[in-house]
């Protein structure tokens, strides 16, 4: 059986991966999730599988893997396979609900939110929070599907015309706009649960600051990014929101609020692409400890 498999849906975004993978020489194979799997049969591809399923696959096509890659890691785990950020990770990627819960369980501040199902309970929720909010689907991808209202009339108005953003599990979020102190939130990736570097990220479209160039969409505004000291304690307030999650390898969000000084955490996610020019930004390439993580999972097996 191969070593190693892994599990992608974009194109492009895991070359550099690749690249290391290969030049250190590690038996791999890599997998779309296309086709059918029996779930009486289908048995793993590799002693390890590496989930690399982006929630942002659901904006590159309405036939999206996120729930049957959940179901899939599954799937291979009963089978005897270890799953690198497992399907557990998987669905706590995908609901932003369940991560705000999550943070907050563990005492970290986290943005004002209402969570609700229907467009009649948005306004009420709306009326807790107070103006400026923003309504988000429960799903991130590339600061897709959130909006920002600044009275209440606006956001009935827009209710009237069923435009509110729309969510692949029917969830919304409403939620206090946080000013993010100096226009900038920090990214903290962790590796095996442990700090590996964080980013300040500022620029970017209205809420899409994702540090890797992979993920900017053509014509978006550029973002500005450097490698930064988080301090204590953000790092280990990090460490702990990894290990809760149970999270190989993946960032933290956080941004300061301007108003008071509060640290709030506000994203979780599992889909990490390092980011973009690392050798210039952070002065070492982690993919390469990436792949001294992943040989580390198939020599305990």
């Amino acid at each position: 059986m191969t070593d190693l498999a892994i599990l992608y849906e974009h194109p492009e975004w895991f070359a550099p991966l690749f690249a290391a993978l290969d030049r250190r020489g590690v038996d791999y194979c890599a997998i779309r999730p296309e086709g059918a799997w029996d779930p009486a049969g289908s048995p793993p591809p590799a002693r390890v599988v590496f989930n690399r399923i982006a929630m942002s696959s659901f904006l590159r096509s309405g036939e999206h893997p996120i729930f049957h890659s959940i179901a899939l890691l599954d799937h291979w785990r009963r089978g005897g396979a270890a799953i690198v950020n497992g399907p557990e990770v998987l669905a706590i990627d995908s609901s932003k609900a369940r991560q705000l819960s999550l943070i907050a369980g563990l005492g970290l501040a986290v943005p004002r939110t209402r969570v609700v199902h229907r467009a009649a309970d948005v306004p009420d929720a709306a009326q807790a929070i107070g103006f400026p909010l923003v309504v988000k689907a429960n799903i991130g991808g590339s600061g897709a599907g959130i909006v920002r209202f600044d009275s209440l009339a606006e956001l009935r108005a827009v209710i009237a015309e069923g435009a509110l953003p729309r969510s692949i599990d029917g969830v919304l979020l409403v939620q206090d706009f946080v000013p993010a102190r100096d226009g900038t939130i920090t990214r903290i990736e962790t590796l095996d649960r442990r700090f590996l570097y964080a980013l300040d990220v500022a620029g970017g479209g209205a809420f899409d600051l994702c540090p890797a160039d992979a993920c900017a969409a053509p014509g978006a505004p550029a973002i500005r990014m450097q490698a930064v000291g988080p301090g204590a304690t953000l790092r280990d307030a990090a460490e702990r929101i990894a290990r809760a999650v149970d999270l190989d390898v993946g960032g933290v969000e956080v941004m300061i609020d301007d108003r008071d000084g509060t640290p709030r955490f506000y994203d979780i996610n599992a889909l990490s692409n390092f980011v973009a020019r690392p050798i210039d930004v952070l002065g070492w390439d982690p993919h390469e400890r990436l792949v001294d993580y992943l040989l580390e999972r198939i020599e305990r097996l």
